[in-house]
């Protein structure tokens, strides 16, 4: 089991071993205003038996997650933020297109959806940028003459297209036990519609485990926290015409695990974490903060 104590000593006592394994996950991204595109998840990142020192300080940053984009706003999306452990960092999710410029979704760990309108302009999903923490989100369509926004990525798979019949569905997620039970991490938040049309909302990746799922007549839902899921993007309200708010993405987080015979500490504060044991070893799960942690 990575994580076991090693010996270090030949014909000696067994020199504990700092061997660490970690989830890294960064914040999701916004959802788009209303026919706008669902946010795309945080990066997500794994190391595994990660040699340290003891009496080291090492870095953590949990990334928050991207703010949907507000009611009737159309010049910007919110990109999730970095998470960092050490000198690995997990990309920010990239924010959904709205329905007004920008239409395309932003890039990020995963990109975000793709937003479109009734004036027959529709954006194409955001890149996964850096590679290998997610993928790409979904193109908006403009099938029915009124705009449907496409899915955000995931880290599993990208945020599904548009289409005449439903808004893009996020991309699922990746399934994880670091902590002893298995929890689903970034998925790509749904994309939004038109209420005039007679379409499906897009849902949050992986059955909506913790994407945003896109507005029913509604702003786009939130991501779940310390997931980093995206947000669901908002809708076109009936009969106000308003064009709804995006859902925020969800804030990351960042799971050590580490031999049982160790203390970990938070030297000059910051960060909010708290320990349990699994089997032989323990486990930090680190839900918000920027600081420095550190064994002994």
């Amino acid at each position: 089991m990575i994580g076991n104590i090693i010996a270090g000593l030949t014909g000696g006592a067994a020199a504990p071993v700092l061997s660490v394994d970690a989830l890294i996950v960064a914040g999701g991204g916004g959802g788009g205003s209303g026919r706008g595109g669902g946010g795309g998840a945080g990066g997500y990142k794994t190391l595994s038996s990660q040699i340290l020192t003891i009496s080291t300080n090492y870095t953590v940053t949990v990334g928050a997650g991207g703010a949907g984009t507000p009611q009737n706003t159309y010049t910007y999306t919110n990109n999730g933020n970095n998470s960092i452990f050490s000198t690995t960092t997990s990309t920010g999710g990239g924010g959904g297109g709205s329905c007004g410029s920008p239409f395309t979704g932003n890039s990020g760990g995963s990109g975000g959806g793709g937003g479109g309108n009734d004036s027959g302009t529709t954006g194409a999903g955001g890149a996964a940028s850096p590679a290998g923490q997610g993928n790409a989100g979904g193109a908006a369509s403009n099938a029915t003459s009124k705009g449907t926004g496409g899915g955000g990525g995931g880290s599993s798979s990208a945020g599904a297209n548009a289409t005449s019949v439903a808004a893009g569905n996020g991309g699922n997620g990746t399934a994880n036990s670091i902590t002893g039970s298995s929890v689903t991490y970034a998925t790509g938040g749904g994309g939004g519609y038109d209420n005039r049309n007679s379409v499906a909302q897009g849902l949050g990746g992986s059955s909506s485990v913790n994407g945003g799922n896109g507005g029913v007549n509604s702003a786009g839902s939130a991501a779940n926290a310390n997931t980093g899921g995206g947000g669901g993007a908002g809708c076109l309200v009936t009969p106000s015409f308003n064009d709804a708010a995006g859902g925020n993405g969800g804030s990351g987080i960042v799971i050590l695990s580490y031999p049982s015979s160790f203390t970990i500490s938070n030297p000059g504060g910051g960060l909010t974490l708290s320990t349990s044991t699994v089997g032989a070893s323990k486990v930090t799960s680190i839900t918000a903060g920027t600081g420095n942690v550190s064994w002994a």
